[in-house]
């Protein structure tokens, strides 16, 4: 990505092959558009809802309870069984509408581009949809105004803007036109740059876009949030590492029990049912409870983080 606010306006114009008086022409924008692509946030593919559910569902925990509360309810422990399969589903339930919420992260991110712009186009201003915008536009900026795409400013008068969705800071920034020279500035302080998603609270401006769509600085952002790969906290960790501990301690039981009932000669299906009993009896009753309440406070920690290009 060029940087964009170390050179004078001039350069800028130069470079991306534009006037800021006349602005692009109709043929030229279209040319543009084929080659850079729509002015908009690419979602890439999800999971989809039931992916997400069924993820809750296969939890090493959750498949020993679900298997717990399946056999009791085959042997008649109806209250058991249907204690155990409502706390699941809550679990379930509750893990979905945590990780749902989580990517719609990107979507929130859309509703910042703006419907929208006034541009100027073949020597005159025109309003139009700000997904058609193209670098070398020459946009015109007002209080109110959401920022349609990374642009350069080339006048200012009384200019601020909010960029909170991407710095973080509080108050308006104080922009102006002036070139900034070779000093290495972070996001947040480079006083001539307008960036995709942020908000114009005073004044008014003419910018030059020089970035569009996922090239912006909201754009890395997104495309951050999209690839960042998902971890399971430490305690998730240990309670998977529990889960698989007690489904092997169990299975070992149940087939002593059953292999030493055979050997004493006990009928087949006598020491099935015993078997299938203590094997149910061996998950501990407050277990249910005990998961879905550690599996909540570990899904509502942070895994991994995004950082916000600076």
């Amino acid at each position: 990505m060029h940087e964009w606010y170390k050179l004078n306006s001039e350069t800028v114009l130069r470079q991306l092959s534009t006037n800021v008086g006349l602005g692009l022409s109709t043929l030229e924008a279209n040319n543009r558009l084929a080659e850079y692509g729509a002015n908009k946030l690419i979602e890439q593919r999800t999971e989809r809802p039931w992916q997400i559910f069924w993820q809750q569902l296969t939890d090493t925990m959750m498949v020993i309870l679900i298997v717990a509360a399946l056999i009791a309810f085959a042997l008649g422990d109806y209250i058991d069984a249907i204690a155990i399969l409502a706390i699941v589903i809550f679990n379930a339930l509750l893990g979905f509408q945590q990780n749902y919420q989580a990517q719609q992260a990107i979507a929130a991110l859309q509703k910042l581009a703006m419907p929208t712009v006034r541009v100027r186009r073949n020597q005159a201003v025109t309003e139009l949809s700000a997904t058609r915008l193209v670098p070398g536009d020459i946009i015109l900026l007002e209080a109110g105004n959401l920022v349609p795409a990374d642009s350069r400013l080339i006048e200012s008068s009384n200019l601020r803007i909010q960029e909170a969705s991407l710095t973080g800071e509080s108050e308006p920034t104080d922009k102006n036109a002036q070139a900034i020279g070779t000093v290495d500035l972070a996001l947040g302080d480079r006083p001539n740059m307008a960036y995709m998603g942020t908000v114009v609270t005073y004044g008014r401006g003419v910018a030059v876009v020089t970035e569009t769509g996922m090239q912006t600085e909201l754009g890395q952002v997104a495309a951050a949030i999209q690839t960042v790969e998902k971890e399971p906290t430490r305690l998730q960790q240990r309670l998977d590492e529990l889960g698989r501990r007690l489904a092997i301690i169990i299975l070992i039981l149940v087939a002593m029990i059953f292999g030493l009932g055979l050997l004493r000669g006990e009928p087949l299906r006598l020491m099935f049912l015993t078997a299938v009993s203590l094997g149910v009896a061996a998950v501990p009753e407050g277990l249910a409870t005990v998961v879905t309440i550690a599996l909540a406070l570990g899904s509502n920690s942070t895994p991994s983080s995004v950082n916000c290009p600076q």
